[in-house]
């Protein structure tokens, strides 16, 4: 008897996953998506696929591949999602469900600079903005806007966050005033980030390691060209997938992966 829900399962909100959904799209496969926020439905947009809202853990992650009989994991969340990633490859090891994970480019080394910093941790680069001018400009995203603010006392921040009701409402729950919220959907041309800066006048930028996908370069290389310093937290180490699974970098290698699966069901 075959399940009613597709074979395939993906996890992560990401410009990613949504270009994966498309080609499974193309390749005629049913999937369903799992998304932690209503923001992540938005992102996917118009695909096929069912889209699931909701954080899960790792038992409640075995309990639905389990339930669902899934029987491909394709883990595309954000390269800095450490515990979904390690929660991912705990529930398919449980479940005993071959997993991908696909992890975007990394672009770290594409730009270095006196005034570039490259940092291990959110604690690191504080450290470094600490020594810096008054105005931080975080363009890390609303996850740990809380974290930076409690680290960065004493400073003006200025926080660029996806503009969504549940995340202007966090911005404002942390004191954060229409002054220091920046509202926009990325990823940005090098020409806008520039033109934000040259309005927001940070004495500092803080971003993340978000490759291509993310625009890094388009955010790094105008705001060392204002000569302003830039610190960048690098991406946690890639997470250890055992025998349970495999990474890929492009979407050519999972398109491999797809036909080497068909291939294997039958198909």
């Amino acid at each position: 008897m075959t399940s009613s829900h597709p074979a395939i399962h993906l996890f992560g909100g990401t410009s990613d996953a949504r270009l994966i959904c498309q080609l499974l799209d193309g390749a005629g496969e049913r999937y369903s998506l799992s998304v932690a926020t209503d923001a992540g439905r938005q992102l996917a947009g118009d695909i096929r696929g069912e889209v699931l809202v909701g954080r899960m853990d790792a038992a409640a992650m075995a309990d639905f591949l389990t339930a669902r009989a899934v029987r491909w994991v394709i883990d595309a969340s954000h390269p800095y999602a450490e515990l979904l990633s390690d929660n991912v490859v705990a529930a398919c090891a449980q479940s005993n469900v071959p997993m991908t994970r696909y992890q975007r480019p990394s672009e770290i080394d594409a730009i270095n600079h006196p005034l570039l910093h490259k940092v291990d941790s959110l604690s690191a680069a504080c450290a470094v903005a600490q020594t810096l001018g008054p105005r931080v400009l975080l363009t890390t995203g609303s996850k740990q806007l809380a974290e930076y603010q409690r680290r960065l006392t004493g400073k003006t921040v200025l926080a660029r966050v996806l503009p969504t009701a549940e995340v202007l409402s966090q911005c404002e729950a942390l004191g954060l005033g229409v002054d220091n919220i920046i509202a926009l959907r990325g990823p940005f041309s090098a020409q806008f980030n520039q033109a934000l800066y040259q309005f927001c006048q940070p004495d500092v930028v803080i971003t993340k390691e978000s490759g291509v996908q993310g625009g890094y370069q388009e955010k790094v290389a105008p705001c060392l060209a204002l000569n302003i310093p830039c610190i960048v937290v690098c991406r946690p180490p890639a997470v250890h997938l055992g025998h349970i699974g495999q990474q890929v970098t492009s979407l050519d290698e999972l398109t491999q992966h797809l036909t080497h699966w068909q291939q294997q069901r039958g198909e």
